[in-house]
């Protein structure tokens, strides 16, 4: 190198010196693999790349954010709907005995989180909205400890040396349900947000036996819930698909702030400048993806349905309960009937 850069003279070693230092910057990067579901991908953040996948990963998620102001070197495998199976059998290509950092969020949709979801979402006279979740609770206490067991072992078999932070999910709900064309009630909304929180102790639980360090978002998104004066977090949306899912504020100021100490050693403010870095780096993340197409076409995303008053199946309830599904006032009242007999036979 010093032999070239005294025959080319003083002009043209500065210049060959700048094209090298960001290839050498790059390589240095410390390695950083992002894992999971759409709570990591960046579902309901409204800006994803195109990599040729219905994973829906956006670059204002806060792995991405992470990453841009760190200058680590991201694998942004995190892909809507995937499950614990999915991450393990699609998403660990990329973990090497070099990899440096993991995040990773997973479990909701083990659990049918967006089934459960849109069962409570309709009326009470139409759903069994209360043993859906119980159903779901169940399954995070007894089957979920063993699938995430294992693949936080296949974690640490692959990435031996890396810090792995595991990220848990926030309460969607504030007690209150603004949103015109759901039915969620206050009692439904408390016990879906206790369902949050058994699947994040059950998730730090499993977390904390391999030695991973687990990211409670909890207690950042309080007051900015869905229908909080400050949402971070979608209500029900078009695209349905947003919804029930972090807005890019909730990444910003609600994930990143948590996540990056605990992955990092140091708080990550995602300032405009970073931001914008971020979002430059779309079409490289775009190609990097794309290689892995195939496999992640194998991952099935999973979403919110919206409640549907004309669908058979409902009218059918809503005759049986004699309910006029045109008229809101006899929609809401059988609904508040129906839910506190619901509460009363548990």
């Amino acid at each position: 190198m010093s032999r070239v850069l005294r025959l080319a003279g003083p002009a043209s070693a500065l210049a060959l010196l700048a094209a090298a230092l960001p290839l050498a910057a790059q390589a240095a990067s410390p390695p950083y693999v992002a894992l999971g579901d759409s709570y990591s991908s960046g579902v309901g953040t409204r800006t994803y790349i195109s990599d040729g996948t219905s994973c829906q990963r956006s670059v204002y998620a806060y792995p991405s954010l992470i990453a841009t102001a760190r200058g680590y070197a991201l694998n942004f495998r995190a892909c809507s709907g995937a499950q614990v199976a999915d991450v393990q059998n699609t998403q660990l290509t990329p973990l090497r005995a070099t990899t440096a950092y993991v995040s990773l969020s997973v479990g909701g949709n083990d659990a049918g989180f967006a089934s459960v979801l849109t069962t409570c979402a309709k009326p009470s006279w139409a759903s069994d909205c209360y043993g859906a979740i119980d159903k779901a609770q169940t399954f995070i206490k007894s089957t979920l400890p063993g699938r995430l067991s294992t693949l936080y072992a296949a974690i640490r078999s692959k990435a031996p040396n890396a810090k792995v932070v595991v990220v848990g999910y926030p309460r969607i709900f504030n007690g209150e349900d603004c949103n015109a064309f759901t039915w969620f009630s206050p009692t439904e909304e408390s016990r879906l947000n206790a369902t949050a929180d058994l699947l994040n102790s059950t998730t730090s639980t499993a977390a904390s036996a391999k030695g991973f360090t687990f990211a409670n978002p909890t207690s950042r998104f309080v007051g900015h819930a869905v229908c909080d004066d400050v949402e971070w977090i979608n209500g029900l949306s078009n695209p349905v698909s947003e919804s029930y899912h972090p807005k890019i504020a909730g990444h910003r100021d609600g994930y990143t702030p948590v996540v990056s100490p605990l992955l990092t050693g140091s708080t990550v403010t995602a300032t405009t400048a970073v931001m914008r870095a971020a979002a430059g780096s779309a079409d490289r993340l775009a190609r990097q993806q794309r290689a892995y197409a195939s496999r992640d076409a194998s991952i099935r995303p999973e979403s919110f349905r919206a409640p549907d008053l004309h669908s058979p199946r409902v009218l059918r309830a809503a005759a049986r309960a004699g309910v006029d599904v045109d008229d809101p006032a006899s929609v809401a009242r059988a609904d508040r009937t129906y839910d506190r007999l619901a509460r009363a036979s548990r």
